[in-house]
């Protein structure tokens, strides 16, 4: 899959590693921008309140498959109801909403799970398949939470959750599933 990751930080940069790895083509865009006019897949891996930025210095957004990873940690003030929905307004294609309540400081270490460990996301009908195989060959299980019209907000909100319960754990992973599946 040819994959074009916005951000090289952390987040981006350690997914494009992971998918690398997994031997998809992965272009890296930074702060300079870029072209992600040949990519089947563009993920959106920059701080929730520089999005518009981010994207604007990107050319070849033609309504491609979207994930979006971002997490907002100021107050918001954009009038879309997610982040997702800010980035599906100027991508324009399906999207989902994934990775934003993972931490990336763990990418590492997910190999070395004995039970992958789970990954939730939210995403329109046409995103979904891409959207789990990119988690699968990232590591995690995809669980899925919703379409993102409803969901996406959620995984935003849910992600101080995550560092909620990182204040006692530090970075983790987590897993949901159905009993006897582990």
């Amino acid at each position: 899959m040819r994959i074009t990751v916005i951000g090289r930080g952390r987040v981006g940069g350690g997914l494009a590693r992971l998918w690398a790895d997994a031997g998809h083509q992965v272009t890296v865009l930074g702060r300079d921008g870029g072209d992600a006019g040949d990519a089947e897949v563009v993920v959106v891996a920059v701080p929730g309140q520089t999005i518009g930025e981010a994207l604007g210095r990107v050319s070849g957004l033609n309504g491609q498959v979207t994930i979006d990873t971002t997490n907002m940690y100021v107050p918001r003030t954009s009038e879309h109801p997610s982040l997702a929905h800010e980035v599906k307004s100027v991508i324009g294609g399906p999207t989902a909403k994934s990775f934003s309540t993972n931490f990336a400081a763990l990418y590492d270490e997910i190999a070395k799970q004995q039970v992958r460990p789970s990954n939730l996301y939210a995403a329109d009908d046409a995103a979904k398949a891409v959207t789990e195989q990119l988690v699968r060959d990232a590591g995690y299980d995809p669980v899925f939470v919703g379409d993102l019209d409803r969901a996406a907000r959620l995984l935003e909100d849910g992600s101080a959750l995550t560092r909620a319960i990182a204040a006692q754990l530090g970075p983790h992973f987590y897993r949901y599933g159905s009993p006897g599946q582990f």
